[in-house]
């Protein structure tokens, strides 16, 4: 099954329309299936008192509360049709993971095929249960949760009738450190919950989500902008476009290389298999009624004649022609 490849923009547009499509065009032209922003009202989600997170006091000014930082970063519902149109255009998927309830009901009206839910809303009951009323599939992050906030928020959507829900393994640290990513939670998750379980990814570099990719994940999420050094609180631990599409491009080598499962010569070896392998031949020029001994045959390439692993079965054996050194056995 082919990896669904999300390029997160989140709110990488900093709040220009312009600069949203433009990160649609570089998403498509990266290969990726899938372009999500996120859709908020700043007042509705944040309140005055709100202090931002450490990673985002590093990226913007010391003096801004997490509220006035979110209105800056904000589009507008007429600026999310617009975009979910240049989208369909451009054909590659819009997705945007809503923040409050409003915002959900907005982009259910919007035409979304399904619903990312972001891991600071899995323990919002309200939240989820408005998600769940529109009967799509989801994708759940589950960064800072524990295994039993998880199946909480499972439960909730199944209750609701959603059985189509994909889980995102993820940490929510900007970037994470290696230590802490946890991969193998994938694999454990996986079996857990029996569900299909993808990785939001937040480290530096694409190393990680191509791994994710091999150990299973079907689903890969991961941050992107145009520009590092512009200001806003993701830019810095987010990929750029050339960067993007390498991820991409790995993540698909990697599903080539995935294969079946099943041990067997590949068709791209099989003509080596008589160059590399062995057969017995004749250790010394042999006289035709002599017996096979291990003084008079041996093993060498190329592997066109009697397998070495039947040399006990010449072993004893009579010549029946001469042979001469090299010169491959027959029985």
């Amino acid at each position: 099954m082919k990896v669904y490849i999300i390029a997160e923009a989140g709110v990488n547009h900093n709040g220009d329309i312009e600069l949203a499509k433009k990160m649609v065009d570089e998403a498509k032209r990266a290969g990726a299936d899938c372009i999500k922003f996120q859709t908020f009202i700043a007042e509705k989600i944040v309140s005055k008192n709100a202090v931002k997170a450490e990673y985002q006091c590093k990226k913007a000014a010391e003096d801004e509360s997490q509220l006035e930082m979110i209105k800056k970063l904000q589009l507008s519902f007429v600026e999310f049709k617009e975009l979910y149109d240049y989208c369909q255009q451009k054909e590659i998927d819009f997705l945007s993971t809503p923040f409050d309830l409003e915002s959900i009901d907005f982009l259910a009206g919007l035409g979304m095929d399904r619903w990312k839910i972001p891991s600071g809303e899995i323990t919002n009951l309200p939240y989820l249960l408005r998600i769940a009323r529109y009967k799509k599939p989801v994708i759940l992050s589950t960064g800072m949760s524990t295994v039993e906030e998880t199946r909480a928020a499972v439960e909730v959507l199944k209750k609701t009738g959603i059985e189509d829900i994909t889980l995102l393994h993820c940490n929510t640290e900007y970037p994470t450190p290696y230590e802490d990513v946890n991969l193998k939670a994938i694999v454990s998750m996986r079996k857990l919950f029996k569900l299909p379980v993808g990785y939001s990814d937040h480290t530096l570099g694409i190393e990680v989500p191509v791994a994710a990719v091999a150990l299973g994940a079907p689903v890969i999420e991961k941050h992107f902008t145009l520009d590092k050094t512009l200001p806003g609180p993701d830019h810095k631990a987010s990929l750029e476009p050339e960067e993007l599409r390498e991820m991409v491009q790995a993540i698909r080598n990697i599903e080539k290389a995935m294969g079946d499962g099943v041990k067997k010569p590949s068709p791209s070896e099989i003509k080596n298999m008589c160059v590399v392998r062995k057969s017995i031949v004749a250790k010394r020029s042999i006289k035709k009624g002599e017996v096979f001994t291990e003084e008079n045959i041996t093993v060498k390439r190329p592997g066109s004649g009697i397998s070495p692993m039947r040399w006990f079965e010449v072993l004893g054996k009579v010549a029946k022609k001469d042979f001469l050194e090299d010169e491959m056995i027959e029985i």
